[in-house]
């Protein structure tokens, strides 16, 4: 079950943490995993643990400092054993327990501002895409993006031309603050990355991790489970400690859209990928799909999956820009005024 080229690998991963060589049990889990990684439950005399074993050949570095820095903070299960050479890591297995949607506003808004107080993670080239801060870092990659939406021909020319006049849009006011950039998971649209115990909250999958801006991590959160102003309202103030000011709300509010045409064009995209996929049913109402999907009734794991999340984003995307507040939004930003 263990990758043949990696056994070595785990065998001195198990003798540095514990001093075996050999574990009692092993199930190798599918929930929530990254391209290019095995993830499994093992059981180390009696107790289980979750191994990461990286295929890829990419650094580990910083996902490691990044996910060591979080479980010091009581964030991430607590980590037992890294490599940077061989890309394995060991950490705490959490038995999970559904957290109620409901309930998670204000855990992920406090489990959020425990993370952004965390001394700065290390910052990435502008060129990675694992954020949708990516879409306000124009240069080649993001061309490069661009240019494949565009030839996979997913947007009508009608969808086309109103999505990307609300990028240029918020694009041309929203401007990054060194005071809004802080230790970031960047990650967290999907919900498989957060975990609850029945007590507390853990961040998971730490690949992602880097220095961003804080309302990048915040507008995926909140599309996943504020339905309203006063959820809006009551998220921003457990974060924030205090009420949001207007100016507060409209840089979430703005950031949500970038995550809504990031992820609109980033899935109808990758759905294309396998060949022509049909659009020709309406996409499902935003906050149906949303409770779905953070209950895990939904799985972005084939193309038509792909590209209903993508539709849900995009139609999500275009209900908001023709509301008054989004051309409110975009003066108040403008005028960086709270």
């Amino acid at each position: 079950m263990i990758p043949e080229e990696k056994s070595g690998a785990v065998s001195r991963a198990l003798s540095e943490a514990f001093g075996v060589t050999s574990f009692d049990d092993v199930t190798r889990l599918t929930l929530g995993r990254s391209p290019g990684v095995f993830v499994f439950r093992i059981v180390v005399r009696g107790r289980p643990y979750l191994l990461r074993v990286i295929m890829r050949t990419d650094d580990a570095t910083r996902h490691f400092e990044c996910m060591k820095t979080a479980a010091e903070a009581g964030l991430a299960p607590h980590v037992w054993y890294t490599s940077i050479e061989d890309r394995v890591s060991i950490t705490d297995f959490v038995d999970t327990v559904p957290l109620p949607r409901a309930g998670a506003l204000r855990r992920m808004a406090a489990t959020l501002r425990t993370l952004h107080a965390l001394m700065p993670f290390p910052t990435i080239p502008d060129h990675i895409n694992t954020s949708c801060m990516f879409l306000l870092n124009k240069g080649p990659a993001f061309d490069g993006f661009i240019a494949n939406v565009k030839a996979a021909n997913v947007l009508s020319n009608s969808e086309s031309d109103e999505l990307f006049a609300a990028y240029e849009s918020v694009a041309s006011v929203y401007q990054r603050r060194d005071s809004d950039m802080v230790s970031s998971h960047n990650d967290l649209f999907k919900p498989d990355n957060i975990l609850f115990d029945r007590n507390r909250v853990w961040l998971v999958d730490w690949e992602a991790a880097f220095l961003n801006d804080r309302y990048a991590d915040l507008a995926v959160v909140a599309n996943l489970l504020v339905t309203n102003e006063d959820d809006e309202r009551a998220f921003l103030g457990e974060y924030f400690g205090q009420p949001p000011d207007a100016y507060q709300a409209t840089r979430l509010f703005l950031m949500q859209q970038v995550a809504h045409i990031f992820y609109a064009m980033g899935f109808l995209w990758l759905g294309s990928l396998g060949g022509a996929v049909s659009r020709n049913e309406a996409a499902p109402g935003w906050d149906d799909f949303q409770r779905r999907f953070w209950a895990g009734e939904i799985k972005l794991e084939d193309a038509p999956a792909k590209t209903l999340y993508g539709a849900v984003h995009l139609e999500r995307l275009l209900q908001n820009v023709r509301t008054p507040r989004f051309s409110k939004a975009i003066r108040i930003v403008s005028d960086g005024v709270g």
